[in-house]
This record gives C-alpha cells, structure tokens and sequence, in this order.
C-alpha cells in the first residue's frame, strides 16, 4: 500500500514538470516569435510623429519637457549613442524593455502563486495586443508600464517579507516611472487605494521600508520638478489643464467598449471576471489584495475621470497597467475556483482572439513599412498615415534644397520632426504656430528651442524659405483656416511641389516663399494665395 502510494506520487509529480515544460515551452516560443515579428517593425517602420519628437527631444537633454518628463529623450540619446543614427538607434532601448516586460509577469505568477501560474501570465500577457506588442515604438508608455510592473512585484515582495531591498527596489521603480510620464501619479493613487482600503495595507504605514520607497520615489519628482520651474510650468499647465476640459461628455460613456475592442472582447471580459473575484477576496490574504487594488484602480479612476477628461487624443493604452497583475490572477482563479470546462475554453478562445488580433494589428503595420506593400492599403478607407510618407517627402526636400538652398520650414511640429529625423539634425527645421502645435503641448518647447516662428523671424527674415505643408494633419473644420492663414506667415507663397499618397487622403505640398518680417492678420492678396484654393479643394 505504502508503496503504491510513493509511486502515484512519484507519477503526479512527473505529470506536473512535464505540464510546467510544456507552459514554459510555449510560453518561449510565442515570446521568440513575437520578438522576431517586432524586431523586423522596429528596422523598418517609419518614426511616428510623437516618436520622432521624441527623438527631436533627444538632441537637446534637458531635465524635462513641456510634454514629458525627460527618461524618454535619455533613452533614445542612449540608444544612439550606442548605435548610431537611425530606427534602430532610435528603438533598441524600447525593445529592449518591453521585451522584459512578458518575464515580469511569469515572475509575477510565480511569486503570487506557482510557477506554472507564471508561465501562464507571461503568456497571456504575449497574448494582451498593447502588452505584448510594447516595445516597437520610442514611447514614454514602454519604461512607464515595464517600471511600473516591477514596482508591482517589488510591492508584493515588500509586503510579505519587509525586506530593505524590496522596498528599494519599489522607490526606485517608482522614481523611473515619475521620470516617464506624468500618468504615474495612477501608480501612487493605487498603492494608496492598497494602503487605505486593505488591512495589510494599512500596516505598512508603520514599516520603515515603506517610507524609505516613498523616499526613494520622489527623487523622481525632482526631474519634473525643475523642468516645471525652468518653463513657469507648461508641463503641468498641458497634462492638468488645458488638455482637459474638465466637464462631462456623454461619449466618453463607450470607454468599456474600447478597452473591449483593445483587449478583444472575451479576454476582456475575463478580465474583469479575475477583477471582480480579485475584490472579493481582498481579505484572504496572499496576493488578492495587492492585484485587486492595483487593477480596480486603473480600470475604475481611469474611466472615472475619461468622463471628464481629454477625449481628443490616442488614450486606450491607460489602464494597461491594471491589466497586468489580473492576467496572473485569471489562470490561479480558475484552477482555484474548480472553474467548469466551459470557462476554461472560454478563456482559451479569448486568449486565441487576442493573439490573431494583435499579429493583425503587427501585420497591418508591416504592410505600412515597405513602400509596394504600403501602396496596398491605399485602397483601405483607415490606415496608418502617421507611418508613411516622411521618406517620400524628405526625399522631396532635399532635392529642392540642393536645387535653391532656402531655409526649411513645416507647417506643423510632427512635419519638422520627421523631416529633422530623416536629414538626422544636420540642419535646422522650423515649424510654423501650427494648433497642431497647441493641441499635443509642444507649442511651449518649440518657443524655448526658438523653433517657431518668433525664432525663425528673428534669425532669417527677409531669406528665401521652403515651406512643407502635411494638408491633412489637422480636422477638416480646422484645415480651410489654417491653409489660407499660411499667406501672412511666409510671403510670396508659391507652390512647387506637390506629393499625393492613396487617392489623395496624404498630401504633403511644397512652396517656395520669403520668411515674413511679421505676421499679418490677413494676407495681402488672398486671392493669389494658393493655399486658398488648397483649402477649398480639400473641403469638397
């Protein structure tokens, strides 16, 4: 009997490292696979118009800018000084970092519960399309969500162990996530949910590791602090001001059905199912309390606040971060709850969306990186304009500047930034005072540089210039205005080239002109000016 018993036992446990292989095998392949399908987009896709503003960022170190903190302009700086000038140089670090962000999770997992539980986070987090395609871009999200998913495992550390180095490690996580985006203030909301709401959380107040972390974290402030200062506070007036309105809009109501759409429906909903069960069992001990708080917060303040806040720009990717700690809790929930077949397979074919969904969204992309492939989606009424065209019209001016040397001048600040990107800063880009400008809070940073127009008045009026215009980066409503107004901002306007991409919907036109010595309200001539007829050419 007794030895019947060793040898189940013996059986069971080679039953359980064979399934851990088998979760960890996978878990690898998917995370190669991904990496190899991100890595050709990160060598091929063009710079996106905040990407390479970023990069504009980067030339000029500062300890912050009007838009952000400053880790992203370091980490673009760092990743070409490494490896030059280029998408690579410009993306590595990026890479990089999001690549780290699937381990995380498996640590994640296996800290909370199992080790097969962490494979399986890992690779439900390949499988979340925002999640497992970080990393392709130079954007401020990548080091805020991966900080702030080691912060999350610091804080789970700390709170069973009180260790000194885990809430070392939590302070300074949350300085980096202070030095990438003012969006990390949600992270210090969380823990305070955590903290207030939990009985655990509340006897943290009295730890001596637990202040040392808050500690620690506000030496990240200190960047944000003195970039505030050196622009009488542009950074904070653009993030808590005049980005916002602060009133509500009904059609903020649909956020649920975006973050279904990001997240693909079933896995969304599953979601929600681990947040809900999460809640309930807050008081068990173990990791519920740390996952519920984290989670709910971003999901519950985020659409909260999106009641009332921007609705006007790219803004889905917000509450990643609480997805994060419930694509753990999911896979220990159902093995705990004895969860019925029906909800496993449910699960299962979510998780199965989200990956067909996200190598879609990744293929759309490629097809953008190459110019025959590009010229397919002209046919398509939606594709990424913000990816394609900069090449062509870089090419374009270089070759009338060689033609007639003139000083070079967008109509807009993503315009300069992809033109001073691909011309890899050897010469300097000006940019009109564009709304585009005001819109995305580069407006302030562009005067400091003394790239608008007061700087390039002060510097080149009276000289030839080469005007680049992107006709379709503003609204319709917004485009007749703004084209008619160009007229009383470079004189003598006159066009030379015109570059149109799939049936007209990407526009870029060139105009050779004299840099104004002042702005006019109304152009002297308005019917000579071309822009007018532009204007009316693209309204109807």
């Amino acid at each position: 009997m007794s030895l019947r018993k060793t040898r189940t036992d013996v059986g069971d446990d080679a039953s359980l490292v064979a399934g851990l292989a088998r979760w960890r095998a996978a878990f690898v392949t998917f995370f190669l696979c991904l990496l190899g399908v991100k890595l050709l987009l990160v060598l091929e896709l063009q710079p996106f118009g905040d990407e390479a503003f970023y990069w504009q960022e980067s030339r000029r170190l500062a300890w912050g800018y009007s838009d952000l903190p400053p880790l992203t302009a370091w980490l673009i700086r760092l990743g070409e000084a490494v490896a030059g000038h280029g998408l690579m140089g410009m993306r590595w670090p990026f890479l990089l970092l999001g690549s780290c962000l699937p381990w995380l999770l498996v640590a994640f997992g296996r800290r909370a519960f199992d080790a097969r539980t962490g494979w399986q986070a890992g690779l439900l987090c390949l499988c979340l399309p925002l999640a497992g395609s970080l990393g392709v871009m130079a954007m401020p999200d990548v080091p805020l969500t991966v900080a702030g998913a080691v912060a999350m495992l610091a804080l789970l550390r700390a709170m069973d162990e009180n260790r000194w180095r885990d809430w070392l490690l939590l302070g300074v996580a949350l300085a980096v996530c202070w030095a990438s985006h003012y969006r990390a203030a949600m992270f210090i909301v969380a823990g305070l949910a955590l903290l207030l709401l939990t009985p655990r959380g509340r006897q943290q107040w009295t730890r001596g590791g637990f202040w040392l972390a808050m500690g620690v974290a506000a030496v990240g402030l200190l960047p944000m602090a003195i970039s505030n200062w050196q622009q009488h506070g542009a950074g904070l007036a653009f993030q808590l001001v005049e980005r916002n309105p602060w009133r509500f809009h009904a059609d903020t109501l649909v956020q649920p059905l975006e973050q279904a759409v990001t997240c693909t429906p079933l896995l969304y909903a599953c979601l929600l199912w681990a947040a809900w069960h999460s809640w309930r069992r807050r008081r068990d001990g173990g990791p519920w309390d740390v996952i519920a708080a984290l989670s709910l917060t971003f999901v519950v303040v985020y659409f909260v606040a999106g009641l009332f806040a921007d609705d006007q720009r790219f803004r889905v990717h917000w509450p990643l971060p609480g997805y994060l700690p419930l694509l753990a809790a999911l896979p220990a929930l159902l093995r705990e709850t004895g969860a019925i077949r029906g909800w496993r397979i449910f699960v299962a074919v979510g998780a199965g969306l989200a990956v067909l969904a996200q190598l879609t969204g990744l293929f759309y992309l490629g097809l953008a990186a190459y110019p025959r492939t590009a010229a397919w989606l002209g046919t398509a009424s939606a594709f990424p304009t913000a990816f394609m065209g900069w090449q062509e019209s870089a090419d374009i001016a270089k070759a009338q500047l060689a033609a007639r040397p003139a000083v070079l001048v967008a109509d807009n600040f993503m315009m300069a930034a992809e033109l001073d990107f691909q011309f890899d800063g050897r010469r300097p880009v000006y940019t009109l005072d564009s709304p585009l400008n005001v819109k995305y809070g580069r407006a302030p940073q562009i005067a400091w540089w003394g790239m608008g127009e007061a700087g390039l008045r002060r510097l080149h009026a009276g000289e030839p210039a080469l005007l680049v215009v992107d006709e379709h980066a503003l609204r319709e409503r917004e485009r007749g205005s703004w084209l008619g107004s160009l007229c009383s901002r470079i004189e003598n306007l006159r066009p030379v080239q015109r570059l149109d991409l799939f049936d007209g919907r990407k526009t870029v036109s060139f105009y050779r002109g004299v840099i104004a010595r002042a702005a006019s309200e109304h152009p002297n001539d308005p019917d000579a000016c071309v822009t007018w007829r532009n204007a009316a050419m693209v309204q109807r």
